[in-house]
């Protein structure tokens, strides 16, 4: 390197890069130049901030050739405690998540990017599918069954994976664990998950904690 020492190099290539990234913001959040037709798909506006036009500003940053983006919607915590009302915020929370996405799945396609970009909609767990009593109604935690959905890059559209019982409560067809998921990820990415193994300690350890088959359902 021209400073003769590769940390003091590291350092001032990352300070750059932090510096490119700050001045490359103001223009990236700028909407001014989308569309009013843009602004109707989303549910959003160019100003006031919301998980719709996060979903907006996600495409503008895929347009930019960043490679990894997340979004996050805070408010599904329908516990039934204060403030956690089930009956009045779920279809609100619910409309709110799917039309910013729906927005931007349109959107990446109208654009020709939803090939490249691959969409993962979930979270760690799920929902019981009873409400429970407390103060109001809510429900709880549940790692049994919960849903995920996919789009884009390499995902074979327009069908459904898995079933529950007729409570929702456990999975009885085709039932994917969280590392048959990774797996899948990874290999959409272009990475064989067994490849990646490591031997550490007298144990094998890897992404997919030396667990996971492809959901090959799931691959177009």
């Amino acid at each position: 390197s021209e400073t003769g020492d590769p940390e003091i190099a590291t350092r001032i290539a990352s300070y750059e890069m932090a510096y490119r990234m700050q001045s490359s913001a103001p223009e990236l959040t700028d909407l001014q130049g989308e569309t009013d037709a843009t602004l109707a798909l989303y549910g959003c506006t160019r100003d006031t901030p919301s998980f719709a036009r996060n979903c907006l500003l996600a495409r503008r940053l895929v347009e930019r050739g960043v490679r990894f983006v997340q979004l996050y919607h805070t408010n599904w915590d329908s516990h039934g405690g204060p403030g956690e009302t089930l009956e009045n915020d779920l279809a609100k929370v619910a409309h709110q998540v799917d039309q910013g996405c729906a927005a931007l799945i349109k959107d990446l396609k109208s654009r020709g990017l939803l090939n490249d970009v691959l969409v993962v909609w979930g979270g760690e767990f799920g929902r019981t599918p009873m409400g429970e009593t407390r103060e109001k109604t809510g429900r709880n935690h549940h790692i049994d069954a919960f849903t995920m959905w996919f789009a884009g890059a390499g995902i074979q559209a327009g069908q459904v994976l898995g079933e529950t019982d007729e409570l929702g409560f456990n999975p009885v067809v085709d039932r994917a664990h969280v590392h048959d998921i990774h797996a899948t990820l990874l290999h959409l990415l272009g990475l064989d998950h067994q490849r990646l193994t490591f031997r550490f300690q007298g144990r094998d350890f890897r992404l997919t904690d030396i667990h996971g088959q492809l959901l090959h359902k799931l691959l177009a």
